[in-house]
Order: structure tokens, then C-alpha cells, then sequence
């Protein structure tokens, strides 16, 4: 009789700590439930999940939370990276404006119509650091010390370029009396006007200017015969009726040639207005082999007036100035180059700070 009840109380007794576990299961249950509805419906992550994140098995997936925080945290590194897009933007302006290319306007008809007024040119200020200037160019150059009462500007170094760009691009310093010719004659060159058929010769060559000239204008209706100076050039606008250049300044020191240190660079394309958009290339006059004739010839060269007599009593010359345009191209070439670089340097910061929280790889 002992034995089945022996057997039968450990059986009740298992019964009912099984029971008693379940009990306090259930009541351990509701009293997180009740917790978590007072605490703000935060129910702590199964712990599945949590072993597997401590694992590294698995990632744990972002609450509603941090999903909703990812654009702010976009945003507040856009405009962290709005500073330094505007600082490499107008690094890149100045560096651009001051030893690349820079915009200028043309305020004179003195170049038509090759050029003509309100024509916005660019100016290439890299060709003749890899180049000698050559005949039939149109350049922009510096008038002041040779035309114009003041110093010959001298360039100075990088450094002195660049901290006079950066003063020009925000309206200060002294841009000098800026002017644009055409080069006829280069160092040794021996220009003179006219031969017998009224045309401008180099070294006893005779240049047929009609294809730039403008329509009806004669070569020249003053007279000169000069052998450009070393260092310097002979230059003339191609309204040759109402231009203000070499001819009008041969009193003057040099004999109305400009320095070279004066010239500021090439004009190569009008890109204003869009309909008088065109490339600024070097006349087929000047293509031709190079005027090499004797000094001598040019010297005995020389034929009639042409017809016309000497310049009309008062007319106006006109200097053919070219004026600085505003900073709207260097500054949008600037941002156009500061974008891509800006996003280069994000996208290796982000790699650096990625490889500083792994850590070193064993």
C-alpha cells in the first residue's frame, strides 16, 4: 500500500511545481505588459535579437527612430559641407581668373568688325607661358608706362599674381588702362606703311589685311617705318579708320610699341552674344612662311599715299579698351570645379572614418 501512494506523491508534487512555474511565468508576463503600457510603449527587443547583434551574426535592424533620423543627419552634413564648397569655390575663381582665363568686355569699335561693341571675349592668360606671341594675335595688354602716363606693370611672382587676383576679384586694386590690338609686327620686325599698292609690309612683305579689316578701311592713311625694339610689339586695331594704336603713338617711349610684359594674354573666343559666338583665329595672312625679307627692302619700300589723304581732321579715335567683365564666369567656373572635388574628399573621409572603426585587420 506504501508503495503507489510513494510513487504517486513525487508525480504531485512535479505536477504542481510545473504548474506553480507556469503561474509565475504568467504573472512575470503581465506585470512587463503593465510596464511596458505605464513606461511609453517600450517593450524591450526579444532576446534573440540581442544575442544575435552580441554574436555578430547579425546586424540589428534600426528603430522607427534612428530611420527617421537619418535625413537630419543628411542634412546637418550638407550644411557642414556648404562652408567649404563656397571656400574651394572661390579658391578655384581667383587661381582660374588670375592665371587661366578671365572675361572682358568690349566697350569700342575700334577692333570691328572683327570685335564689336558689348562683345564679351575670353582671354587665355596660359598660351604665352607656352608660346611666343605671334603676328595676328589678338591680345589684351596693359596701356599704362607706355600709352598711358604710369609704371610698365611687371609681373610679379606667383604669389603677387595671385594676392592681386584675389584683391581684383573683390573690387580692389588697380586694373591699369586695358586695351586690344592686333599684333602686326613682333620683336625685330621691321613694319612699315605703305607699298605702292597701299598695303601695310613685315620685312618687305606686304600683308593682305581684307579678310579682318574693316569693310572699306584702308590698311593705314598715316605713314611709319620702325624696327619693333626687342621685348616689344607693334600693334594695331582693325578699324584702321577710327583706331587709336601704334601709328597714333610713335612719339611716345618705344615709338608707340607696347612691352610685352604688358600683355595679359590671348583673346580666343566671343561667347557674348550667343549669335556672334565664334573661335578667334590667327588670319591666313599671317599662316603664310614668315616675312623674313631684308631689313633693307622694307626700309626702301614705300609707294603712294593710299587713297584718302591723312586722317580726317578730328575724327575720334578710338582706343578699343576692354574692360573687365564681372566675376560671374570665374565664379562659375570655380563652383563647376569646387563640386567634384568636394565630393572626392567626402567620399575619402567617409572611407578613413569607415577603416578607423573596424580597426586594424588581423
Amino acid at each position: 500500500m506504501s508503495g503507489p501512494q510513494d510513487s504517486a506523491a513525487p508525480e504531485e508534487r512535479d505536477s504542481g511545481s510545473a504548474v506553480t512555474s507556469d503561474a509565475d511565468s504568467q504573472a512575470t508576463a503581465d506585470g512587463a505588459a503593465a510596464d511596458a503600457q505605464a513606461g511609453g510603449d517600450t517593450a524591450p527587443e526579444p532576446e534573440t535579437n540581442t544575442a544575435a547583434a552580441a554574436s555578430g551574426d547579425a546586424d540589428p535592424e534600426p528603430s522607427d527612430g534612428a530611420a527617421k533620423g537619418r535625413p537630419k543627419r543628411r542634412q546637418r552634413s550638407f550644411w557642414r559641407e556648404l562652408p567649404i564648397l563656397i571656400a574651394v569655390a572661390l579658391l578655384l575663381a581667383v587661381v582660374i581668373k588670375t592665371y587661366a582665363i578671365q572675361a572682358f568686355w568690349i566697350p569700342s569699335g575700334s577692333m570691328e568688325n572683327t570685335l564689336e561693341i558689348n562683345d564679351r571675349v575670353l582671354v587665355n592668360k596660359i598660351v604665352y607661358h607656352t608660346r611666343d606671341i605671334h603676328r595676328g594675335d589678338i591680345v589684351v595688354f596693359n596701356g599704362d608706362g607706355s600709352w598711358d602716363p604710369g609704371t610698365i606693370p611687371v609681373n610679379g611672382n606667383i604669389f603677387q599674381q595671385f594676392a592681386e587676383g584675389f584683391a581684383s576679384m573683390f573690387g580692389f586694386g588697380h586694373p591699369g588702362d586695358i586695351l586690344i590690338k592686333r599684333v602686326i609686327g613682333i620683336p625685330g620686325d621691321r613694319v612699315a606703311c605703305c607699298d605702292a599698292e597701299g598695303r601695310v609690309t613685315v620685312n618687305g612683305v606686304p600683308l593682305n589685311e581684307q579678310s579682318y579689316l574693316y569693310p572699306g578701311s584702308a590698311p593705314s592713311l598715316s605713314r611709319f617705318n620702325i624696327v619693333v625694339p626687342r621685348g616689344r610689339l607693334w600693334v594695331m586695331g582693325d578699324n584702321r579708320f577710327y583706331s587709336d594704336d601704334s601709328r597714333d603713338h610713335q612719339n611716345d617711349p618705344g615709338g608707340g610699341t607696347i612691352p610685352e610684359s604688358a600683355v595679359i594674354g590671348r583673346a580666343f573666343i566671343i561667347i557674348w552674344p550667343l549669335s556672334r559666338w565664334r573661335i578667334l583665329p590667327i588670319p591666313a595672312t599671317f599662316e603664310q612662311p614668315a616675312p623674313n625679307g631684308s631689313h633693307a627692302a622694307a626700309a626702301s619700300a614705300g609707294g603712294a599715299q593710299p587713297a584718302g589723304g591723312a586722317q580726317p581732321a578730328g575724327a575720334d579715335l578710338l582706343s578699343a579698351r576692354a574692360e573687365p567683365t564681372g566675376q560671374a564666369i570665374p565664379l562659375a567656373l570655380g563652383f563647376a570645379g569646387a563640386i567634384p572635388l568636394t565630393w572626392v574628399q567626402r567620399q575619402v573621409r567617409r572611407r578613413l572614418a569607415t577603416r578607423r572603426r573596424r580597426g586594424p585587420r588581423h
